[in-house]
C-alpha cells in the first residue's frame, strides 16, 4: 500500500472490550482522561515501579505529577489487557533514546505501544509485531507557528503551510507537528531523525500521509491516520506497515462490551 493513498478518515472512539483482540494487521489507540480523584490517582501510583515513582517525583507541580502518574498507571492497565498479566507486574526498558519497550513479556505477544498526553487526555497506540508512534497536542492560537515551522518544517510543508489561509494555518501546523512526531516516535531514534527530513501532508480536509522520506528511508513502508480525541486537540498515529485496521476505544472499559468486529 502507498502511504499517499486514501484511507478515510480519523476513526470514532468506541467502547472499549475487556479482552481486546489484537491480530497482526490491527493498530489500537486508546483515549483516557488524565483527571481522576485523589483515590484514583493513589490507586494507579501503587501501579508504578520504582523508576516511574522517582520520576514522578521530580515533576516540581503536583498537577504535572498526578498526570505522570495517571498516565503511566493507565498505560499498564491498558496493556495488562493484551498480556493478561497483573499491570503492577509489568516491567518496563527504554530504547538508547528513551522509547519505552516491554521486558520480560511473553515473546510471541511481540507487543509494540507507545504513549503521549498532553492538556487533559493522554493517548495510547497498541500494535504488535511492528512499530508504533503516537502524539497529541493542545492547538494554541498564541504559538507562532510561520516562525516554527521555518525552523522546524521542510520546505515543502513550509510552502503548503504558507499557501494556506491564514485563519487555517494554526490548525493545519498542529496537523504537521503531531503527524511528523507520531512518525518520529514510531522509529524511536529521537532527534537522531531530524524533523526537516521527511515531508507529510497538513492542508485541512486532505487525508494524513507521508509524503516523502530522504536519507535512504522509504515512505512506503509507513502509514499515517489522523486522530479526533476532542475539540481543541490535534492528534495523528503512524504504524509500521498498513494502518487500515484502525480501531479507537475509550478509556476504561466497559465490562459489556465486546471483542468482536
Amino acid at each position: 500500500m502507498s502511504a499517499t493513498d486514501d484511507i478515510g478518515p480519523a476513526c470514532s472512539w468506541e467502547t472499549a472490550p475487556r479482552r481486546p483482540r489484537l491480530g497482526g494487521e490491527d493498530v489500537h489507540v486508546w483515549r483516557a482522561a488524565l483527571a481522576r480523584t485523589p483515590r484514583e490517582v493513589e490507586a494507579l501510583k501503587g501501579l508504578l515501579s520504582e523508576d516511574e515513582l522517582s520520576r514522578a517525583e521530580r515533576f516540581h507541580f503536583p498537577h504535572d505529577r498526578s498526570n505522570f502518574v495517571v498516565a503511566r498507571g493507565t498505560l499498564r492497565e491498558i496493556l495488562s489487557l493484551y498480556l493478561g498479566l497483573p499491570p503492577e507486574l509489568l516491567q518496563f526498558g527504554y530504547s538508547a533514546f528513551g522509547k519505552p519497550e516491554l521486558n520480560g513479556a511473553p515473546a510471541e505477544t511481540r507487543l509494540r505501544f507507545n504513549l503521549s498526553h498532553a492538556g487533559g487526555l493522554a493517548l495510547y497506540a497498541v500494535a504488535a509485531g511492528r512499530e508504533v508512534g503516537v502524539d497529541v497536542e493542545v492547538v494554541r492560537e498564541s504559538v507562532p507557528c510561520e516562525e516554527l515551522a521555518a525552523s522546524f518544517f521542510s520546505r515543502r510543508e513550509v510552502a503548503a503551510l504558507l499557501a494556506l489561509p491564514a485563519c487555517d494555518r494554526t490548525r493545519a501546523f498542529f496537523e504537521c507537528w503531531t503527524r511528523k512526531e507520531a512518525y518520529i516516535k514510531a522509529h524511536g531514534e529521537g532527534l537522531s531523525l531530524p524533523l526537516d527530513s521527511f515531508d507529510v501532508s497538513l492542508a485541512p480536509g486532505e487525508p494524513a500521509a507521508l509524503l516523502g522520506t530522504r536519507g535512504g528511508r522509504e515512505a512506503s513502508g509507513w502509514t499515517l491516520r489522523e486522530l479526533t480525541p476532542g475539540q481543541g486537540y490535534a492528534a495523528a498515529v503512524a504504524v509500521e506497515g498498513d494502518g487500515r485496521r484502525l480501531r479507537c476505544w475509550r478509556w476504561p472499559c466497559d465490562e459489556d462490551a465486546s471483542g468482536g468486529r
